[in-house]
């Protein structure tokens, strides 16, 4: 059977063991995509879902076991009241038309963020798609939405003092494992790698706590246009890296 370049590429990957674990993305320049075309930004935002529905399909394919993407953060309530309707209008869609084919691939959705300040509706259909998928194992897709990394540590913080003053915590005890088991990400190993797409290099109050030692690579790609291959490259660029975790190397 004769491969495709894209999927040379993927085999080329998984031997020179390039591949993650665990994959983190800040999806950015959806707006400027659309802007360049002379188009509204909901124009980019529907071409971003797209890319959604092909990245996901590309990190299965990878063997990645862990894909984070950040949807939507809590900063994002700010922007105007007709984008934010859009964007909660796509993720409506995307729950209705992606959560069988997500089921069909074996990905296991999870959502993590406030979820009270989406509409109940939505919290209703992410619980229910992440029901449907909750016995997969191919992919584990975690999705931020309505999220803050700030939020997160502060919400875990909140619970520490909760069970310190129920006295099921000594204080003295606490560990960094025992202070992680109360983030949203729970359960989920820190990323390995973090994408950002659009050129811009920060990371936005994503995953403050769990980006600890993350490999960050930073792209020009806009997230519209983001493809296989721009995942691949940023995987080549990962696999070139030597994780050192604060040691030095022999």
């Amino acid at each position: 059977m004769t491969l495709d370049r894209s999927e040379q590429a993927i085999a080329r990957a998984a031997a020179d063991r390039a591949v993650p674990r665990h994959v983190a993305i800040i999806m950015d320049g959806n707006g400027r995509w659309a802007k360049a075309r002379h188009l509204p930004r909901a124009a980019g935002h529907r071409k971003g879902m797209e890319t959604v529905r092909e990245v996901v399909r590309v990190a299965g394919e990878l063997g990645i076991s862990y894909l984070t993407l950040f949807g939507f953060s809590s900063e994002n309530w700010k922007r105007p009241e007709t984008e934010v309707k859009d964007l909660m209008g796509l993720l409506r869609l995307y729950l209705k038309r992606e959560a069988l084919d997500l089921h069909r691939q074996g990905v296991r959705l999870l959502v993590i963020g406030d979820r009270a300040r989406l509409a109940a509706d939505i919290q209703e259909s992410l619980a229910e798609v992440e029901t449907l998928t909750a016995a997969n194992t191919s992919l584990t897709l975690i999705i931020a939405l309505s999220y803050g990394g700030r939020a997160e540590i502060v919400h875990a913080a909140q619970r520490i003092a909760e069970d310190a003053r129920d006295g099921a915590l000594d204080p003295a005890s606490l560990t960094e494992d025992a202070f992680a088991a109360r983030l949203f990400t729970d359960g989920i190993p820190d990323p390995d790698l973090l994408i950002r797409t659009s050129g811009e290099q920060r990371i936005s109050n994503f995953l403050l706590w769990q980006l600890a030692y993350t490999e960050f690579v930073f792209v020009d790609t806009l997230w519209p246009d983001f493809d296989r291959e721009s995942l691949l490259s940023a995987l080549g660029e990962y696999g070139r890296r030597e994780r050192r975790y604060g040691a030095v190397s022999a």
